[in-house]
């Protein structure tokens, strides 16, 4: 091969490198740009590509397992976004975040020991930053019954940041479980000014109203929350016919009561509250069943 052509070759040979470089790095930016994205689906793909290239570092890689883990937690897949936590905090045992994200994920699953340990451990690890740690805590104690001790996490989460609807809401329930309905509406009402389409709070301010006999109030936040998720929990209806059933409207309250226990059909509370409802109605025998049927649900109604 003479001198002209080694040297073609050879810039052949560069450019075709310089090519695969630059396909490589637009590659990783997008999965970059993905993984950091807003569609689970296109940051769940994002963020295994680069796990899967092994680049980045082991800080890099922690956080982009923390970033998948919670694409899986927004799809709802809550063992796979536990595990990429698993896989963030093996990489980085001091990363508070991952240890709030997996609280949260054991939380949602019901594990509640598991979740305070996790939260426990992400507020050991940055207490003056991580007041979501201190909301999950004080919703996991609030679970379990653990008023006040919630009541204390809320009360640091609004501490660090004032403007976090989820702390208000949580706190609010807390005082509805204690029975402090006025307390209770006033955390209910700040988390909705802070966050007007907050389903949650407006059910538990509904809830509140309805504890203090204000009907009308009840009935109207949960009609709003309702319009905004149609697809709501079983609860929202409960509260809202024990709304309608207050005011005296047994028949609209029995329809309430109807839809509660198609989504839910082991919702002893609906049906005790529907058996009562169609006592009044006139239906003495259906009220009898309803009644029956819910005390076997839960003996203790």
């Amino acid at each position: 091969m003479n001198r002209e052509a080694v040297v073609f070759a050879a810039t052949i040979i560069h450019a075709c490198a310089l090519l695969i470089g630059m396909a490589a790095g637009q590659s990783r930016d997008e999965n970059l740009a993905r993984c950091d994205g807003s569609d689970s689906d296109l940051q769940i793909a994002g963020c295994t590509a680069l796990i899967q290239s092994g680049q980045g570092g082991t800080e890099f890689l922690a956080k982009t397992f923390r970033k998948r883990g919670n694409a899986y937690h927004a799809k709802g897949q809550y063992d796979s976004a536990i595990q990429d936590f698993d896989q963030a905090i093996h990489l980085n045992p001091n990363y508070a975040d991952a240890y709030t994200n997996r609280g949260r994920d054991y939380y949602l699953k019901g594990q509640l020991d598991r979740s305070i340990q996790d939260f426990d451990q992400a507020i050991r690890l940055s207490p003056n930053s991580v007041d979501n740690a201190f909301a999950g805590r004080g919703l996991t104690y609030a679970r379990l019954g653990q008023y006040d001790r919630a009541i204390q996490d809320f009360d640091r989460a609004i501490h660090l940041n004032a403007n976090d609807p989820v702390a208000f809401a949580g706190r609010g329930g807390a005082y509805d479980g204690k029975g402090q309905f006025d307390s209770a509406i006033q955390d209910f009402d700040q988390a909705i000014r802070l966050n007007p389409n907050d389903v949650d709070a407006l059910v538990g301010r509904g809830r509140a109203y309805a504890q203090k006999n204000l009907y009308d109030h009840a009935i109207q936040d949960l009609d709003e929350a309702i319009r905004l998720n149609p697809k709501i929990y079983a609860m929202a209806f409960l509260i809202r016919g024990i709304a309608y059933a207050g005011k005296g409207q047994y028949v609209r309250a029995i329809q309430d009561y109807d839809e509660a226990i198609r989504r839910n059909p082991n919702y002893a509370e609906a049906f005790y509250n529907r058996g009562i409802a169609k006592r009044h109605s006139g239906d003495v025998t259906g009220g009898n069943a309803d009644t029956a049927r819910a005390k076997q649900l839960n003996p203790h109604l």
